[in-house]
C-alpha cells in the first residue's frame, strides 16, 4: 500500500493565534501516526512564479489514515483555532 502525504501551503494572518493552531494540529498528528517531513522553513523557488509563504508535509502509512486524521475531532479542534489566524490550502496526495 503507498504512503499518503498532506501537502498544506498556509499564509499565517494573525501569527499569535496561529501558534495554538499548531499545538493543537501537532496532537492531532500525534494522535493519527502523521510523520512530519516539512514544517515550515526556508521555502526556494527554483521553477516557476509560486511564491509559497508556510509549506507543510506530513506523510502518512496510507490515504485512510491521512482522511482519519482530518476528519478527526483532534483535528477539528486546530482546525476551529486557526479561524481567523490563517488561510490554507491542502492536498492528499499518493506517494512511496
Amino acid at each position: 500500500m503507498p504512503s499518503a502525504y498532506i501537502i498544506a501551503h498556509v499564509s499565517v494572518t494573525d501569527p499569535a493565534q496561529y501558534e495554538d493552531y499548531k499545538k493543537l494540529s501537532t496532537v492531532a498528528m500525534q494522535a493519527h501516526g502523521a510523520e512530519v517531513c516539512v514544517r515550515g522553513g526556508p521555502i526556494e523557488v527554483l521553477e516557476g512564479d509560486w511564491q509559497p509563504e508556510r509549506l507543510v508535509v506530513l506523510k502518512f502509512a496510507s490515504k485512510e489514515q491521512a482522511r482519519r486524521f482530518e476528519a478527526s475531532p483532534e483535528y477539528a479542534s486546530a482546525r476551529a483555532a486557526r479561524q481567523n489566524a490563517a488561510q490554507m490550502q491542502m492536498l492528499l496526495v499518493e506517494g512511496t
